[in-house]
């Protein structure tokens, strides 16, 4: 199979969180990601994480920024992916909806730090949010990354702090 490309993003609020939710019905179901999916055909990095963010949580963004990119191969089903991850900044007091129920069983705000403590929890099998895979990729290929999110916080002029 080809590989496929797939955006994550990382829609941070004024207190340094981003959104998670629990995936339902396609790979990776009952693992916890950040809003995203498919790049179409002819369209920029951009264009898709704005896109796919509101049509999964009906959130605006801004400053929408390539941060860095992994590569997933998920073994069991087949499937390999490349994906994105994108931040940018959503306005204050901004509260996500869960418009594609049937893909995701609602978001919930958390911190870098909760994301992190996940990620060490479950793959010591203690415990935590099990993490989508590109997400978990994320820590073991980018251990630094936490860099480039804060980045991209202070580069734009919001303080936000992770």
């Amino acid at each position: 199979m080809e590989p496929k490309v797939g955006v994550g993003v990382f829609a941070l609020n004024s207190e340094g969180q981003f959104i998670l939710g629990e995936r339902k019905g396609s790979h990776g179901a009952g693992t916890w990601a950040l809003p995203g999916g498919h790049l179409e055909f002819g369209e920029s990095f951009e264009t898709c994480a704005a896109r796919e963010l509101l049509e999964e949580t009906g959130l605006q963004i801004r400053n929408l920024q390539f941060l860095t990119a992994v590569n997933s191969v998920f073994e069991k089903e087949k499937k390999h992916y490349i994906t994105i991850f994108m931040a940018g900044i959503v306005d204050a007091g901004a509260q996500p909806q869960n418009l594609e129920p049937e893909k995701c069983s609602g978001w919930e705000w958390i911190s870098w730090d909760e994301l992190k403590a996940d990620n060490e929890a479950h793959m010591s099998s203690s415990g935590g949010r099990n993490l989508f895979l590109p997400l978990v990729e994320l820590f073991r290929q980018r251990p630094t990354f936490k860099d480039q999110l804060s980045y991209v916080s202070d580069w734009h002029g919001d303080v936000i702090n992770l």
